[in-house]
């Protein structure tokens, strides 16, 4: 009974072995499990694909057609029967390209892993010979303490070793003559002698493919091979049976709208070729913020030089090698260039970073150290060239159509041609005068040749009419029409299918800031405690004690900056539109940016999160005091808060003024005014880790919090939303709003934008929160969705649920955005609009970008 047993569960694990190896061998994936991918905006997992165990077998078992994986996408193209695939899939992802991209990244990361293990083995033998005493220091090139090769082998080997020989990160920057705080000197002459030492942050590329590589292309389709064999063959009949003088018409005839077909395809998809190389060098011309000269200023990413200082932060491309100078809860997406979509968290003790990579989270700002070709990613990216496009869903189809009209009309035409030579041979068919076409033994070879000739003309005809080339050309020729329609519009077309599917949607879900206002935003009302200051920037309205800890807070809390002068000229702003909007008020009311930074401390810092809408930092003065300073979302630090300064500075308990708040914030976001507030509270200094570890993951208290201003900015709305939303709902486009903004104030902008017609459309479900769209189940949303028209408070993920509950209640649905926090909505929607600004470093899933003017 045992070894029954025994034998039994043998068996069973070699049908488990077997499936699993079934499942490994390039036909089926290797798990079967839901393959997850960890969303950073939203913080939480996302299911792309799920495989039914149940039909593992059917290659045409895909649940979801965006995205797929390479697998999935070889597994189908195996399986279908597609003739001519090469250029039935020409403008489709193209997978042996996608293979040898991934190859070179292995490459060129195998390439810098043989050099960091030589260099390992030379530095472990160096220390073991000379017993712990320092490597000979780095060698001292032209005006700088580092030469080339030794930075770029220290960054690229990520060698820390060196590094720390360098006296660190400070002492680094001495070498290469940057100040940490006020970055390069950056005028011309010092740019220069940067770029002429460490090379410009540029990288060779490959030149794009010539007019004779789209005409050799454009012939190789299966119809024009048939079309120039019915040419030929039409040619060689006509001339044969009706002499030269006039049998050439039909051969030649044929054979001139052949050529006809292949120079339009070959200059349709030359210049489209042109058009797709442009947008790409416009999508590779990053703009970005350094320091230089004590001064916040927008470069293009092309500019970047080695000791540039560079500030980071959520969303925002690595545009080159570096070395971390400060960071909190800095987090590096480097699947970009590692192949493994893993969370690499930097810190001092892992201060490098690869060029080409993402920021997931925290912010920070990093020393330069490598550009162009002597960073991996500049190896890599002059290694590849990007993908051109790819065939519309109707164009596939369409090319379908054609090549199965081809094939049923050369199909009969073959069947025309055995049944006629047969009644030809077998003395069926008769001339007009009821005569015998064909009589065995009596017809000569001439005559004979000259009948079957025909019998082929009329089967070369039926081919020639069966191929409807000009279909697939008719809609090639419409879609580059619209593209340059478009492209007249400012509106830069990355897909073709973006042209068909735009004309498809049926709803579009649209940001606010700066979509449909103008982002332009300025504070027009503010309470400093339970008075209401007006004109809000009247610094003599406010009290010392609360004006102190209100400047300190904005000057501290904050990823915007302030430069003054030393001429006296106009103070410089730079940083989010809200930023911008905060730091001006505070400015207006005798805020000294670089004076109250230099006398505190920064301890830790809460990057602004888009799911709990506020962000903080922990702040040690100079008198040893810990203030922690927040900032986000009216109602939401309202709640937090237990008190709050009175006009004399007192502290005083805020739930006898808890109600008068509390409609003043719904006061400002009935004037559509996005309203935020700033609050504090006092810390014990012995309860801050004092550990760096500790302090790196020390979590600031949000409770007990001291409400110190809330204030309303005014976003006016963008001239003309209100004109385009009614042609939209005119067209059968229902436009939905989803913002991060107050309930109120959403519901606001909505009215005056004629998203919402009326008052009495503002209820639920028409109008709801984000949190109580998530609360729903799957099957709740779908059936909700439908109804909703105005999203506020909602976060990346609550968009992401919406446009997904859309999709699959059959809706197409168009997204707008500007934001890194859009970019899980845009990737899912059907086509993702986003206009070509500062984020436009994450437009490479996003189908048409709207150029800013």
């Amino acid at each position: 009974m045992k070894r029954i047993e025994e034998e039994e569960a043998k068996s069973k694990e070699e049908r488990m072995a077997t499936r699993s190896s079934c499942s490994s061998n390039g036909l089926l994936p290797s798990s079967a499990s839901p393959r997850k991918t960890d969303d950073l905006e939203v913080g939480q997992p996302i299911k792309e694909f799920e495989l039914d165990d149940d039909d593992d077998d059917d290659p045409f078992d895909i649940a979801h057609t965006k995205n797929a994986p390479l697998e999935i996408l070889r597994r189908w193209r195996q399986a279908a029967l597609v003739l001519n695939a090469s250029r039935r899939f020409r403008y489709t992802l193209d997978l042996k390209k996608e293979e040898e991209r991934e190859q070179r990244r292995r490459m060129v990361r195998s390439h810098a892993q043989v050099i960091r293990a030589a260099l390992l083995f030379r530095l472990a033998g160096e220390q073991q010979i000379v017993l712990g005493t320092s490597a000979t220091p780095p060698t001292v090139t032209g005006d700088y303490a580092i030469g080339l090769e030794e930075l770029a082998s220290m960054t690229r080997d990520h060698n820390i070793f060196s590094l720390h020989q360098c006296g660190g990160v400070k002492g680094l920057s001495n070498m290469l003559k940057t100040n940490l705080a006020t970055g390069i000197v950056g005028d011309e002459n010092d740019l220069i002698k940067r770029m002429n030492t460490f090379g410009t942050n540029r990288y060779p590329q490959k030149k794009g493919r010539g007019f004779l590589t789209f005409l050799w292309e454009a012939w190789q389709d299966l119809t024009l091979i048939i079309l120039i064999v019915a040419a030929i063959a039409s040619l060689g009949l006509g001339i044969k049976t009706e002499g030269l003088s006039h049998g050439w018409y039909d051969g030649a005839s044929i054979s001139f709208a052949v050529m006809l077909v292949i120079i339009v395809t070959a200059v349709s998809d030359y210049r489209q070729s042109l058009q797709f190389q442009n947008l790409n060098k416009e999508k590779q011309n990053i703009q970005l913020e350094v320091m230089r000269g004590g001064r916040i200023m927008k470069i293009s990413i092309f500019d970047i030089v080695v000791g540039d200082v560079v500030p980071l932060r959520i969303g925002d491309q690595v545009p080159a090698d570096g070395i971390l100078i400060t960071g909190h809860s800095l987090a590096i997406d480097e699947s970009s260039m590692t192949g493994e979509s893993k969370i690499v968290h930097k810190d001092q003790n892992a201060p490098f970073l690869m060029s080409g990579c993402k920021v997931a989270d925290g912010i920070g700002t990093m020393l330069v150290t490598g550009v162009g070709i002597n960073t991996e990613w500049g190896l890599l990216m002059a290694s590849i060239s990007e993908d051109t496009g790819e065939e519309t869903p109707l164009q596939v189809r369409l090319n379908g159509l054609a090549t199965f009209i081809g094939i049923a009309g050369l199909a009969v035409a073959l069947s025309v041609l055995a049944v006629l030579l047969g009644r030809y041979f077998t003395g069926n068919t008769k001339n007009p005068d009821g005569s015998v076409q064909f009589i065995k033994g009596e017809t000569t070879v001439s005559k004979a040749v000259d009948g079957v000739i025909k019998i082929l003309t009329i089967a070369v005809t039926i081919v020639v009419v069966a191929v409807p080339e000009g279909l697939p050309l008719a809609v090639t020729l419409t879609l580059a029409y619209s593209m340059r329609k478009m492209m007249a519009d400012k509106a830069l077309v990355r897909r073709l299918s973006a042209c068909e599917t735009m004309g498809s949607s049926t709803t579009i879900c649209s940001d606010k800031t700066g979509t449909l206002t103008l982002n332009q935003m300025t504070v027009v009302e503010a309470y400093v405690g339970n008075q209401k200051i007006n004109p809000p920037d009247d610094p003599s309205q406010l009290q010392s004690e609360a004006g102190l800890l209100l400047c300190e807070g904005i000057a501290q809390n904050t990823t915007g900056n302030v430069f003054v002068p030393k001429d006296g000229g106009d103070v410089e702003i730079t940083g989010s539109p809200t930023e911008k909007a905060i730091l001006s008020w505070a400015v207006k009311l005798g805020m000294k940016f670089d004076v109250l930074r230099a006398e505190s401390k920064i301890l830790r810092v809460f990057p602004f999160n888009s799911e709990k809408k506020r962000g903080g930092v922990a702040i040690q003065t100079a008198d040893s005091k810990v203030h922690i300073h927040w900032k986000g979302a009216a109602e939401m630090v309202l709640a937090s808060c237990t008190g709050y300064l009175d006009s004399n500075g007192s502290l005083q308990s805020i739930d006898k003024e808890m109600d008068f708040f509390k409609v003043a914030i719904d006061d400002m976001a009935a004037c559509s005014l996005r309203c935020v507030a700033i609050a504090y509270r006092p810390y014990e200094l012995d309860k801050v880790p004092t550990d760096e570890e500790s302090l790196g993951k020390w979590v600031l208290p949000e409770d007990e919090l001291v409400l110190l201003a809330i204030v309303g900015i005014k976003d006016p709305c963008r001239p003309g939303v209100k004109d385009a939303v009614r042609i939209c709902t005119a067209a059968g486009v229902k436009v939905r709003m989803v913002t991060g903004d107050n309930i109120q104030t959403a519901k606001a902008i909505a009215l005056e934008c004629g998203i919402l017609s009326s008052g009495a459309d503002a209820t639920e479900p028409n109008i709801i929160e984000g949190k109580v769209f998530r609360a729903y189940s799957e099957k709740e949303r779908e059936i909700i969705a439908k109804k909703i028209t105005v999203m506020g408070r909602s976060s990346p993920n609550d968009k992401l649920l919406l446009v997904q509950a859309l999709r699959k209640g059959g809706e197409v649905v168009a997204v707008t955005g500007d934001g890194t926090n859009d970019a899980p909505a845009l990737h899912e929607a059907d086509i993702g609009l986003s206009k070509l600004q500062k984020r436009a470093r994450i437009l490479l899933s996003w189908m048409i970008i709207l150029l800013q003017l």
